[in-house]
């Protein structure tokens, strides 16, 4: 089970009743709406799932802690069982309240995780990181909340004393320690914040107003440095609103509010977020919008905003709820969660929008969107409901570097524009004296060498709107003859047809006809013209194929032809 990516949120922050009265919330607690006691019910059938993960040998130094899937002990799922059971032991709805046999379980849990836990107060996370810091403050976002559901209640006192010694201890790491990465900033200070309302000390606030001295790393777009939109920014919206609450800062709410509305123009049709643009690890992946929930709910509450209650409801549609229902302990925490939301606004459904910042435009009219981006070799996205070319790119034989990359999109009077330009130079004999007299070449690097023969090729691809899509018009000129192959790359699941199959690689087809479909349940998407000149469908210097269905393209250069999506 891999470490939750989302940061506690506690009804008892310290700090509340002096901010503005818009963030208080009421003392009172109503009654759990239906949709939580169904969160409560899933949550009851999840907790069976770390029995098997369990370490019952009595020998081993982590007994009564948990293994993550490859069977190795380790803090982040001893947390998430000491979190989850936490809550549903004190959740009087739960099926697990107050079971002795699960308190001696959250009992050996604790114990065991303090045993994982370095000297230094810190954790590992087995995969990558050690003596983190980082992961250090990721793991807090279980082992608070479990305190706050244990330490109301009797009889909880053994289990308690262990979940307290491990808090304290990573109070003192995140005091000192370093991160890797930006967003890591906030989940650190968002941990500080969590540990200081539990157990108040000054040097707790002054290393998280270290980390708020480098001010928040919004663009002008509304998105956070690694433009990680299906992680880490819903990790830094939930980090900031901690501290917005924590710390009586409601300025630190502004970026959450700036970066969720920028969010709305980021969702597909289906209820996906666009992921293409992010410099992390989450890059072209594909994900709903749930990570986002909490942050939508609490803003549209706060703000009485319509749009994101709209968000809110479109993601109670598109997103399992067994997803959702894994944030349970953050809407037990804060009753204030379980109101109304607002009535819904519109959300953007017909725009063409840039965002240059993250390198991209979307388009989107209706039931159909489209996504182009720069410094990037997957240039265009298109989205007909569930039927997805999840990448166009094509790539020329030209010196082995010819896979088309556009540095910027430009728009113009017609549309967007995406370029690139590429030289293929050959090299003359060294200068007598440059030449090194033991033949050492690496003393005389290639800029010493005068260039000839240089070969030029200039790619442009054009996009505009139609009725029913784009069409995207490649146009190739330079030096002539230059093999050229487009790919259109879909999202497994569907079937093709007017393609020819390719015999020589599964998955593979080739478009000479003048229409393809790509048809996925009932949406169908369509694509042509075709052009098949040659069968060079992997060029020397083009990125290997995707574990996709894929069409190809193919001609020389100059090349020109027009591509209609719709």
């Amino acid at each position: 089970m891999n470490r939750r990516q989302f940061v506690t949120l506690s009804a008892t922050s310290i700090g509340l009743v002096s901010m503005a009265p818009s963030l208080a919330w009421s003392r009172s607690v109503p009654q759990k709406p239906a949709w939580l006691l169904d969160w409560i019910r899933i949550n009851d059938q999840q907790l069976a799932g770390y029995r098997p993960l369990n370490i019952t040998d009595p020998a081993s130094p982590y007994a009564g802690g948990y293994m993550n899937e490859a069977e190795m002990p380790n803090p982040h799922t001893t947390s998430g069982f000491l979190m989850k059971g936490s809550m549903l032991y004190a959740t009087p709805e739960s099926a697990h309240f107050q079971s002795a046999d699960l308190l001696r379980k959250l009992t050996e849990a604790a114990q065991a995780l303090v045993r994982m836990q370095h000297t230094d107060g810190t954790i590992d996370l087995l995969d990558t990181n050690f003596h983190s810091t980082p992961d250090t403050a990721f793991v807090l976002e279980n082992v608070v909340p479990a305190y706050k559901f244990l330490k109301p209640l009797s009889g909880t006192a053994k289990a308690i004393l262990p979940v307290e010694q491990f808090i304290r201890k990573a109070g003192e790491a995140l005091t000192v320690g370093g991160i890797h990465t930006p967003n890591h900033r906030w989940v650190v200070a968002a941990a500080l914040t969590k540990v200081n309302e539990l157990f108040p000390d000054p040097k707790y606030v002054a290393r998280i107003n270290q980390w708020l001295a480098e001010h928040i790393d919004l663009d002008p777009d509304g998105q956070y440095t690694e433009k990680s939109t299906n992680t880490y920014s819903p990790i830094v919206n939930r980090s900031l609103i901690i501290m917005a609450r924590g710390l009586a800062k409601p300025d630190l709410l502004e970026p959450v509010r700036r970066n969720l509305l920028m969010t709305l123009y980021f969702v597909h049709p289906n209820g996906e977020v666009v992921t293409e643009a992010s410099n992390r690890q989450d890059k072209g992946t594909i994900a709903n919008m749930a990570r986002y929930y909490y942050g939508y709910r609490f803003m549209a509450l706060q703000d009485k905003n319509g749009q994101m209650a709209a968000m809110c409801r479109l993601i109670e549609a598109t997103c399992p709820k067994e997803q959702l229902a894994g944030y349970l302990d953050y809407f037990l925490e804060d009753p204030s969660l379980w109101r109304d939301l607002p009535a819904s606004t519109a959300l953007p459904v017909d725009y063409a929008r840039a965002f240059p910042y993250s390198g991209l435009v979307r388009i989107r009219r209706g039931s159909w969107d489209c996504t182009l981006l720069s410094s990037n070799t997957t240039f265009l996205t298109f989205h007909k409901g569930s039927a997805v070319l999840q990448g166009l790119r094509f790539a020329t034989s030209f010196f082995g570097k010819g896979q088309f990359q556009s540095e910027k999109t430009e728009q113009t009077p017609n549309g967007w524009t995406l370029r690139q330009s590429l030289t293929g130079p050959y090299y003359q004999p060294l200068p007598p004296d440059k030449i090194d007299p033991n033949g050492d070449l690496e003393k005389a690097p290639r800029s010493l060498r005068q260039q000839s023969e240089i070969q030029h090729l200039e790619s442009v691809v054009q996009v505009a709107e139609t009725a029913t899509g784009v069409e995207v018009a490649i146009s190739i000129s330079g030096t002539e003859g230059v093999p050229v192959t487009l790919e259109l790359i879909f999202r497994p699941g569907g079937s093709l047809t007017g393609v020819t199959r390719y015999a020589k690689r599964e998955n593979t087809w080739l478009l000479s006809g003048q229409e393809g479909t790509y048809t996925v349940g009932s949406d169908v998407l369509r694509f042509g013209t075709g052009k098949v000149l040659h069968k060079g469908i992997q060029l020397r210097g083009a990125l290997p194929p995707m574990d996709a269905p894929a069409v190809y393209i193919t001609g020389y250069t100059p090349f020109t032809h027009r591509l209609q999506l719709s």
